[in-house]
């Protein structure tokens, strides 16, 4: 399996934690890709644990959606169907429109100024061609909000479907979705809850969410010609 060489020893007394962890990782940047079978020994060895702990790590991921397996014949990571953000996107929209009328109030001077250094922090990622540092840049934008909320439920919720929002990012967008025009309605985000404008801060949320499922779709448009050309 193609995981880092360079991992480091799993700590002893956290260690069900940080090999569930450290495997979710693994999986969310796509060290582990979709189709391909995991072998508790393999990880095991890798991270210098017992085959216990990592076994407890893929059951909770085969919970999670993330790992999948066939009794006694095979375990891989699920694979991604491009159709699914359709499902899941409007429920992600819709919680963190939710989490802006639960937290926008409680957003200080120094939560915009952090929103403010994410949303630079993500246009020079875009700029620099680095996909994973625009997305988790992208991701803690969002969380300021989130966290706000105060909302324990709406917060695991929104970060279990995150898993699933990233692992799409992953696999059809090399590992952002995010564009300039994303940093663009960020912007416009951070000015609406700046101005304590609810309504105009939720539409924004929306569409930012909207349109990087709109690029997403294009992409399955894409695939679907690549491999049903039109005659010629």
């Amino acid at each position: 399996m193609p995981v880092p060489e360079n991992s480091k020893p799993i700590n002893r007394f956290s260690m069900r934690e940080e090999v569930y962890n450290t495997l979710l990782d693994w999986i969310m940047e796509g060290i582990l890709r979709p189709g391909e079978k995991v072998l508790d020994k393999d990880l095991a060895d890798r991270l210098g644990v017992s085959r216990t702990p990592v076994r407890e790590a893929i059951r909770r991921l085969e919970d999670k959606g993330l790992i999948e397996s066939a009794a006694n014949k095979w375990t891989r990571v699920a694979r991604v169907s491009i159709e699914e953000p359709q499902k899941f996107y409007p429920i992600i929209w819709t919680l963190e429109e939710l989490a802006l009328e639960q937290g926008m109030k409680k957003l200080s001077d120094k939560d915009f100024d952090l929103m403010e250094r994410l949303n630079t922090k993500i246009a020079k990622a875009v700029d620099d061609g680095d996909a994973i540092k625009a997305s988790l840049a992208d991701t803690e934008f969002h969380n300021v909000y989130i966290e706000k909320s105060g909302n324990q439920h709406l917060i695991d919720i929104l970060q279990d479907l995150k898993i699933k929002f990233r692992r799409v990012e992953v696999t059809y967008f090399g590992g952002s979705a995010c564009a300039m025009v994303s940093v663009e309605e960020h912007a416009a985000i951070l000015e609406a809850l700046r101005n304590q404008d609810l309504e105009s801060a939720k539409a924004i949320v929306r569409q930012n969410w909207v349109n990087s499922l709109a690029r997403l779709q294009e992409i399955e448009r894409e695939l679907l010609e690549e491999n049903h050309p039109a005659d010629a």
